[in-house]
């Protein structure tokens, strides 16, 4: 007999990483069907309400309490999924349910202040409606601020990022996932050797290619600034990008400079040109920018992430490697048993900066709208037609209310996967798998079997692993799995893109173009 069950924690607050992990942890047990660990916000209730879990299980939870709801099999099952979730919090700290923690934890930021006078970064994750409060008490301690958390207002970025500008203290955020500063990864980093190269990026995953191509390459980063989003956009005017830009001038270890960014504003992103041109030399990805940019002496435009990287190692006098190599052949080779029909791209992201990036490039590339739940243009929105290329970022929020981010928990995705190759105008399936630092320990063990069904189904599944051999997870074993799935694998995020277009066009010679 079916169970749904609830436990709810008052006055335990867990960050958004952690309640990740628990949902991981809880969604792991034999008999469960879903189960997720989240602050008892009004948002969260209203969805565990959505799922028919009733408001006598979730009626004395609050903002700060801690709620975990899980549907199985059986009650033991769901018994044994509630524990599952509180022991992968105790095993960071939260203690068993009814006990203290194993170790003391500040109670609040100026308490972690105290004990720790020396640290010089505060990593925030809580609720957006707190989150903004929680950043300025940050700046009033003295501290450089990475905002994890999302559902910022505007006018909380704009007032926080002026406020951190006349402090001259970062604001990266909100919504920054990625950075590395000292040599320290914070959020959802990959392991990166030191060097040379100054990163700003107002991009997540487009920060952790360039930071991890930089490394594969042998070149390496200095320091990695995450700005969020926003910051190019008209409003926010780039300022926290404008400052990370005067700090790497100063800074006689960084040798040149790479901007990176999701969709920015033209006006913002053509001031910013102008302030690079100042500089060192330095490259900008701009990913889906619209507008034709004119750069200054000294600055080289990009229009994918590994075209900015090499253009920022070419100011080095230094050569990337080819990675077009033997491409040309596989796609060839892949596309002759493929039927006629499958002329579609369906890209199903984790990483929101590689779906802008693949976007970009298959509609050059193909000459067609690729339609998105996150569109480059006006008009590219959803619903998709039959046959129609499509290109999801699962990291929105309308696929993770309620349940992990893709980049924690791929399982998700096997089932979108498994409803692609079901779809017979599709051709390629695009997939990223992204390791580091808070990402799962190994993705490629849930994402491969899907994969694999996809190919006997009839489709071809065009995967990239983003990531470092230093990486927790490994990169070459991630790789090894999905290439033994039957995955043709893409050496960079605009490589795999190019793939997918060479396969839904039955142009081999596409894959092997310039990126």
């Amino acid at each position: 007999m079916s169970a749904a069950l609830v436990r709810v924690r008052p006055d335990t607050y867990v960050d958004s990483v952690l309640l990740m992990s628990a949902s991981r942890a809880m969604r792991d047990v034999e008999g469960v069907a879903w189960g997720t660990a989240v602050m008892g916000t009004e948002a969260n209730l209203d969805e565990l309400r959505s799922r028919g879990f009733g408001d006598e299980d979730l009626a004395s939870a609050r903002a700060n309490d801690l709620v975990l709801a899980v549907e199985a099999a059986s009650e033991e099952a769901a018994e044994e999924a509630l524990g599952a979730g509180m022991q992968a919090l105790s095993e960071v700290g939260g203690g068993e349910e009814g006990e203290g923690p194993k170790e003391r934890r500040p109670r609040s930021l100026q308490q972690a202040v105290e004990e720790a006078p020396d640290f010089n970064v505060a990593l925030i994750s809580v609720p957006g409606e707190h989150a903004a409060l929680e950043a300025h008490k940050g700046l009033s301690a003295g501290l450089h601020v990475l905002l994890f958390s999302d559902n910022v207002s505007l006018d909380d970025e704009m007032e926080l990022k002026l406020r951190g500008s006349e402090l001259r203290r970062f604001v990266m955020g909100p919504g920054a996932g990625t950075a590395m500063l000292g040599g320290v990864g914070l959020g959802f980093a990959n392991v990166v050797q030191r060097g040379p190269i100054g990163v700003v990026a107002a991009a997540g995953t487009g920060a952790q290619e360039v930071s991890s191509l930089l490394d594969r390459w042998g070149v390496g980063v200095r320091n990695l600034v995450g700005v969020g989003g926003r910051d190019l956009s008209e409003r926010v005017e780039g300022r926290m990008t404008r400052m990370a830009l005067d700090v790497f001038e100063e800074d006689d270890e960084v040798e040149a400079v790479l901007l990176v960014s999701k969709p920015p504003s033209p006006e913002v992103a053509a001031d910013l040109l102008k302030r690079l041109g100042e500089g060192k030399p330095a490259a900008a990805a701009l990913i889906g920018l619209a507008e034709e940019l004119d750069a200054p002496e000294g600055v080289r435009l990009a229009r994918t992430l590994e075209e900015g990287v090499r253009l920022t190692m070419e100011t080095l006098g230094r050569e990337a490697p080819d990675t077009s190599e033997g491409l040309e052949e596989r796609v060839r080779e892949a596309i002759q048993d493929l039927d006629d029909d499958r002329t579609a791209v369906r890209g199903l992201f984790a990483g929101g900066t590689l779906c802008y990036e693949a976007m970009v490039v298959l509609s050059e590339r193909l000459g067609d709208e690729v339609l998105s739940n996150t569109p480059l243009r006006d008009g590219w929105g959803l619903p998709a037609p039959e046959g129609a290329h499509v290109c999801l970022d699962l990291g929105e929020e309308e696929y993770t209310r309620g349940r992990p981010h893709p980049m924690l928990d791929p399982e998700p995705r096997a089932d979108l996967i498994a409803e692609a190759a079901d779809d017979p105008w599709v051709g390629a399936i695009l997939v990223d798998v992204v390791l580091g630092h808070g990402a799962h320990e190994d993705p490629a063990s849930l994402l491969a079997p899907a994969c694999a069904a996809a190919v006997s189904k009839g489709a071809l599944v065009v995967a990239y692993v983003l990531g470092t051999e230093g990486d927790p997870q490994g990169l070459g074993d991630q790789q090894r799995k999905m290439e033994q799935a039957g995955c043709l694998l893409a050496p960079t995020g605009a490589r795999s893109a190019l793939m997918a277009a060479a396969v839904a066009s039955r142009d081999p010679a596409m894959a092997g173009g310039s990126p």
